[in-house]
Parts: structure tokens; C-alpha cells; sequence
């Protein structure tokens, strides 16, 4: 669940004079609290004056990402500049045993990047240079802090871009990226992140330095890289990225399809895949989705139109041509009452101006709202939207749709006016209902944002408790000290040696008042 006002979405938080939501201090048991003015002290004497922030009004800035919902002011933040600086501040926390959170360019949407109130904030989004870009091998050597659309454009020279492409992409970084396993329209070909990144620098929580995965591929051993891209900062701090670069396609071609229903979009994008074609995206967008799109970017979408689907291929153009005429076949046949196809970038950044405002755009159609982010099998969509369409009414509140249809990744986003007393309340009972209906035909909670502190108590839906412990030892194998973002993705906390399994009295966390079992 993403709680929403209206500011864009995809930006970081700002700062205002209204009330701020209640603050929550994450304080997690497995970590033994340090002394927070020790580690001031210590990186005052190893860093330049400008990196620390303490004026209480500064940190402030720092209280929530692009989740609103949740808000908490850190103890202390640190501007790192360069991986020194990140490594000197990892080490003075893991001697004091002080929680860290790191912190990219703020975009997330689960509250990953939430601070820990007795804790340190290290912002790593100045750290944005580009170190090499290789045409020869397809790699690039980024900092954490490198904005994900200038590597495309650092690339784009040599023939190549980065394809992992979130809506954020023009503030998101790759830092972040990496460690929410980011997305975007162009993973239903491509791949999330994951797939783009060979190997990552990392500043374990212990402060050591340590290099996971090689420049070539398939590295001997363990995926040691594969189990940290996605794992939202809790097993270190990335200093160094080297991505992937994917060849610059002969042809790009795309589609607006405008149909009467979502029932008949979900058609024609099952019937598009079923034929075998593996478009660049499919993207849908419903009516409420629409209206808030027009009335924020003019997009010029079909008239009338209950959804739309914004499809695009690429690669050469014989195959392009071929496949893209059977699209534009398949959506005719299953009700597309108009067609456009793009005649030039222009006109292709145009169509897809309306779907990546769609988040901000939203805004104009309601006062709040939250950003819903599951995943369902592409065969279950016609019914869950269905589902969803009935659960909405029934409770009364308005869900817009906004979703890559390709993939099943849905982002419905469920409005609502926070002045209006119970209105919230009813919209974050919606909202987890919607995730039931993911997890009932057989989906996952989140498809790119992340679990975070939104997400965690949903976890124990999707996973069994032995699951649970098993991913929460690998966490401890990383990180026995459990300061590095305590409090994200699990419900209730593993402490760091406690032998795993099904517990017969209540976790010392929840005895403490710390934790709460779901």
C-alpha cells in the first residue's frame, strides 16, 4: 500500500507546513541500540562538516521516500560523496551497533528507504558518476547514485541503452534500482533489473568492502549478487555498479488501441502473447486511469475509450513488421474500436506520456490515494479485474487501473479524501483486499516496489513460517548485528541466533511491544 497526496508520485518527499503523519520509530529487536552522538562524533573527525546533517529541520527532508504514509525523522544523515565516505559511516555504526538505512534519490513506493528514528541515513545520490561505458563488452561502471536515464544516454552514442526503465526513470537511481529489483514497461522483454547488473561493490554491515559477481558472465559459486539485487539495503550498501547494456534496436514500433472494456484489452493482450509474440510492453490503462491522463497531460486517447493498451515491439524490422501486423490483427479482433501507431519518436513519446504521468496524474481526480503494486498470472485478468471491480463498488470507493498487462503486474491505484472521516481507513481495507485477490489466484504481493515497511505484514499470506526463517538466516548470515534497515520486509524480526522454527510462546519482539504478529 502507497499512500499518495497530490504531488508527483515518483518524485522524493518535500517538505510542508501541514502535519505530518504520526512517526514510527522502526525500532526492530535485533538491534542493540548504540549511541548515535558516538558515531556523530567519530564521522565528524573523518568527514568534511557538509556531509553531516543534525539541524532537525534538515533531517526532516529525509522522513519518508515516495511512500508518504509513513514518516520518521533519522538521528543523524550523512551526504556520503564517494564509497569512502559510505564505508567510513557502515563501520562507525556497526562498531556502535547504530542502525543504518541507505537512501538513493528517495522514488520508492513501498517506505524502503523509511529512516530508523535512533538511527543513521546515508544518502548515497551524489555519488553520480558514470566510470566507463564499454560499446565492446555491453557493460557500464556506475555509481550507486547515477540517475537509470543517463546511463541510456551516456549509451546511446555507442549504440546502446539500459533497459530496465521504471516511470521514475528521469529521478530514480540505479542504486535504488538494484536494491528494489526495479521494473518498468520494457521488463516484459527484457527483464527486471536483475538480469542488467553483473556485479556490484558492496560495504557489507560489518564495513567491510566486498565484490559480488564478475564483468563476465556466469560467475562460479553461490548467486551471492542474485540474492542482494532486491534486497531493499538489509544485507549492505552498494558503492559500485557494473550494468548491462542492450543493443540500441533497428526498429521501434507502437500502438494505442483503444477497446470498450478491460475484459476486451485482457483479450487481445492474451491473444498477443499466445501467438508467441513477446512485445517490448503491453501496458493497460482503464477509464478513471484515463480521465485523470487527459486531465493532467492531454494525451489525446481514444474518445469513449473503457481501457487502453499502449503496445510496443521492436528489433529488426522484418520481424517487427511481421508480428506488429498480427497485433494490430488480434487487437481488431477481440473489440479495438480505434487504432493510432506512432509515426515518429515524437509521436511515440506522446502515447506514452499519458501512462507514465498516469501515477501523478491521478492527483487531479482525487484529493488522496494509495498505489497498489500485485502481481497475478496474465490468464487471471479479465477475472480479477472483474473481482476487483465488484469488491470496489461494494465498499464504495473508486480504483483506477493503470498496470503492465503483459506481465500481470497490476498497479491499481484506490482513491479516497483523508478529510472525510473513515475514508482512509476503508481505502487501505481495499487495498490490502486487492493484494487477498492476487494471492488467492495464485500471484505475489508486489511485482517492483518492493516490500519495505508497507508490505510486511502481507508477507506471512504468501510465505510459511519456515519459508520466512529461511530467508530471514540469510539475512543474518549478512548482517548478525541486524542494523543494516532493520525493520523492512518481515513482520516480525528474526533475532540473529535464534535457532529457527515453530515457536510455542510469544516472540521476545512482540512481548517487548516492538513487533506485532499478523
Amino acid at each position: 500500500m502507497t499512500t499518495i497526496t497530490p504531488q508527483d508520485p515518483e518524485l522524493g518527499p518535500t517538505t510542508d507546513n501541514s502535519p505530518a503523519p504520526q512517526e514510527n520509530s522502526q525500532v526492530t529487536p535485533e538491534v542493540g541500540l548504540g549511541s548515535v552522538e558516538r558515531v556523530r562524533q567519530r564521522l565528524a573527525r573523518e568527514l568534511p562538516p557538509e556531509a553531516l546533517i543534525t539541524d532537525r529541520t534538515r533531517l526532516r527532508t529525509y522522513e519518508c521516500d515516495g511512500l508518504l504514509h509513513y514518516r520518521v525523522t533519522p538521528a543523524l544523515v550523512v551526504l556520503a560523496h564517494d564509497a569512502a565516505m559510505i564505508q567510513a559511516a557502515v563501520r562507525a555504526c556497526a562498531e556502535e551497533r547504530v542502525p543504518f538505512v541507505a537512501r538513493g534519490s528517495g522514488t520508492g513506493l513501498s517506505g524502503g528507504a523509511l529512516p530508523h528514528a535512533d538511527g543513521v541515513l546515508i544518502v548515497t545520490s551524489q555519488l553520480r558518476t558514470i566510470h566507463e561505458v564499454s560499446p565492446d563488452d555491453q557493460r557500464a561502471v556506475v555509481d550507486p547514485g547515477v540517475i537509470n536515464l543517463k546511463v541510456s544516454e551516456a549509451s546511446r552514442p555507442h549504440g546502446y541503452y539500459f533497459a530496465p526503465d521504471p516511470s521514475s526513470q528521469q529521478i530514480c537511481s540505479v542504486g535504488g534500482n538494484v536494491a528494489e529489483n526495479s521494473g518498468g514497461a520494457h521488463c516484459l522483454k527484457y527483464g527486471f533489473t536483475t538480469t542488467h547488473v553483473l556485479s556490484v561493490d558492496l560495504v557489507a554491515p560489518d564495513g567491510e568492502t566486498v565484490a559480488l559477481g564478475t564483468r563476465a558472465p556466469d560467475a562460479p559459486g553461490y548467486d551471492l549478487l542474485g540474492t542482494v539485487v532486491g534486497s531493499e539495503g538489509t544485507l549492505g550498501v552498494a558503492t559500485s555498479v557494473t550494468v548491462r547494456l542492450v543493443r540500441t534496436p533497428e526498429t521501434v514500433k507502437t500502438l494505442l488501441a483503444g477497446f470498450r472494456s478491460t475484459d476486451d484489452a485482457g483479450a487481445a493482450t492474451s491473444a498477443i502473447i499466445g501467438a508467441g509474440i513477446v512485445p517490448a510492453a503491453i501496458e493497460m490503462m482503464d477509464a478513471l486511469a484515463i480521465e485523470a491522463a487527459e486531465a493532467a497531460v492531454s494525451c489525446g486517447y481514444p474518445a469513449g475509450a473503457g481501457a487502453v493498451l499502449v503496445v510496443e515491439l521492436d528489433g529488426p524490422v522484418a520481424e517487427v513488421d511481421h508480428e506488429f501486423a498480427q497485433v494490430e490483427r488480434m487487437c481488431e479482433e477481440n473489440g479495438s474500436f480505434e487504432r493510432r501507431v506512432a509515426v515518429d519518436d515524437a509521436d511515440r513519446a506522446a502515447i506514452w506520456r499519458g501512462r507514465k504521468s498516469a501515477f501523478a496524474a491521478v492527483g487531479r481526480i482525487s484529493p488522496d490515494y494509495i498505489v497498489q503494486d500485485g502481481v497475478i498470472p496474465r490468464t487471471a485478468l479479465a477475472e480479477v479485474l472483474h473481482e476487483m471491480g465488484e469488491l470496489a463498488r461494494e465498499r464504495g470507493v473508486r480504483v483506477a487501473n493503470v498496470f503492465h498487462a503483459g506481465d500481470g503486474n497490476l498497479h491499481p491505484l484506490v482513491l479516497f479524501d483523508e478529510s472525510v472521516p473513515g475514508q482512509g481507513e476503508q481505502a487501505e481495507e481495499v487495498s490490502g483486499a486487492i493484494l487477498d485477490l492476487c494471492l488467492q489466484h495464485g500471484g505475489s504481493i508486489t511485482g517492483e516496489h518492493g516490500v519495505g515497511s508497507d508490505k510486511a505484514k502481507h508477507m506471512p499470506k504468501m510465505f510459511t513460517e519456515d519459508d520466512l526463517d529461511t530467508m530471514q538466516l540469510v539475512r543474518c548470515a549478512f548482517d548478525p548485528a541486524g542494523i543494516a534497515n532493520p525493520g523492512k520486509i518481515y513482520p516480525t524480526p528474526r533475532l540473529c541466533g535464534e535457532r529457527p522454527g515453530r515457536r510455542t510462546e510469544a516472540h521476545p519482539a512482540q512481548q517487548a511491544g516492538l513487533a506485532e504478529v499478523f
